[in-house]
């Protein structure tokens, strides 16, 4: 745990510094990828699973470490030809668990955030799951244990290999030549997100792109079809959390009102997205049938909140890196509750983000949280061992960013939905009087 919390100190920098170039790139090319609050919604779902991962909150059910003891025909130490064979083996790993994740109904939920956003950029690239408590998948690891690669190395290697999946996750840089044939590529992985059907669950590699080519799930990125992205089923919420567990909901009420065992057992292991015959008429959810003719969610936010938005993912940010450097100080089971305190904090900042009215609950049951937490300690998790104002300074924090949520409750998501309203009734009243002067002239 504390290993990989001193990891992610170092990456999380470097992403945020990465996510920052390219939306100023996209300003000045004035091709702005980035919404600034999609951005924010995609490093609040980085936060909860680097949590979720850092507090060690998943279960393995066949360990790494295990099948090497039992299997290995050979035994390596950590070398640079064990560390090439480990990267390959979790390469061919990453394709089928990824593959797995989209075309069996249960496993979705655990990928659905990731293809989330409707927009593609690097953030979206941080939005990885917290519904992935179990990993069922170590058993694609059997060949780098058949050899001996040591589980040292894997569990150094893992970490390497889902960073460098970050930089694709981009619009700005196209076709790269000789290397479309070699690796996973910006292009390659647009193709992959994005919901057209001439593209879906295609390209579920994840470093070299050689493993969709050998077992037939390669698309190339069509010129004259232009990637749309997110989800069939849109997400219609900021929230993490939610996203997270949104098909699984579903599943689980499909399940319940199927009539016969059969649909109530096997609808787990079908196709992502299978329902019962007559479900989608009964218990319709909607969908995107034409997705060239769709409305992305969360556009019309005043500026106000997209800015004070920001302001908390960074605030956040700071919280989790305090968290993650300070792992072994804070100690068993205080890490647990400083991770609880954080999953509030991102679904309350997520709430404000989906104007919801309970943003103002969870904010207020942040700020209790909080006044328990330093009443019962003395103080933030030792954090006046550092400067002896901290408990102020996190109090003042919170108390702020409580009165904030009650005005954009109260005030300002009431004066914009006026404005949106005045807005469209404007836009009619124009498009009627286009229509009477057409009528007019053809006349």
């Amino acid at each position: 745990m504390e290993e990989y919390g001193k990891i992610l100190i170092i990456a999380m920098p470097v992403f945020l510094a990465l996510i920052i170039i390219e939306k100023i790139y996209g300003i000045y090319k004035k091709n702005d990828t980035a919404p600034l609050i999609d951005s924010v919604s995609s490093i609040s779902s980085g936060i909860t699973n680097s949590v979720k991962d850092v507090l060690g909150l998943s279960v393995t059910f066949l360990s790494y470490e295990w099948m090497v003891s039992k299997i290995a025909i050979f035994h390596q130490e950590p070398s640079v030809i064990s560390y090439i064979i480990a990267f390959f083996v979790i390469d061919f790993y990453g394709y089928w668990s990824h593959r797995f994740a989209h075309q069996i109904n249960f496993f979705w939920n655990k990928h659905a955030i990731h293809h989330s956003s409707e927009e593609f950029n690097l953030a979206c690239a941080l939005r990885q799951p917290i519904a992935s408590l179990a990993n069922l998948f170590t058993f694609l690891l059997i060949p780098a244990a058949l050899l001996g690669v040591p589980a040292s190395v894997i569990a150094i290697t893992l970490p390497l290999h889902l960073f460098l999946q970050f930089w694709y996750h981009t619009k700005h840089i196209k076709k790269l030549g000789f290397l479309e044939h070699i690796i996973v590529t910006p292009s390659h992985h647009r193709v992959h997100h994005a919901i057209n059907p001439e593209y879906l669950d295609k390209n579920h590699s994840q470093i070299f792109i050689f493993w969709d080519k050998w077992f037939g799930t390669f698309q190339e990125e069509l010129d004259d079809v232009p990637p749309v992205f997110g989800i069939t089923r849109p997400a219609h919420t900021w929230n993490p959390v939610k996203i997270n567990f949104q098909h699984l909901t579903l599943l689980i009420k499909d399940a319940w009102r199927a009539e016969n065992w059969k649909d109530k057992l096997t609808i787990w292991f079908k196709p992502t997205g299978w329902r019962p015959a007559d479900f989608d008429e009964k218990y319709p959810v909607y969908k995107i049938e034409n997705v060239f003719d769709f409305e992305k969610y969360g556009t019309n936010n005043s500026k106000k909140l997209i800015y004070w938005s920001v302001i908390q993912i960074l605030i956040t940010l700071l919280f989790v890196s305090y968290l993650f450097d300070n792992i072994a100080t804070i100690g068993l089971p205080n890490i647990f509750i400083y991770g609880f305190f954080i999953l509030i904090t991102i679904y309350s900042n997520s709430e404000l983000m989906d104007k919801s009215r309970y943003a103002i609950f969870w904010e207020g049951f942040r700020l209790v949280s909080a006044i328990g937490i330093i009443t019962y300690y003395g103080d933030w998790f030792g954090l006046n061992s550092i400067f002896h104002l901290s408990n102020y300074i996190v109090l003042s924090y919170l108390v702020l960013s409580f009165l904030i949520s009650i005005y954009f409750v109260t005030i300002d998501f009431k004066t914009n939905q006026n404005q949106t309203n005045q807005n469209q009734t404007n836009q009619n009243q124009t498009n009627q009087n286009q229509t009477n002067n057409e009528k007019k002239s053809f006349l």
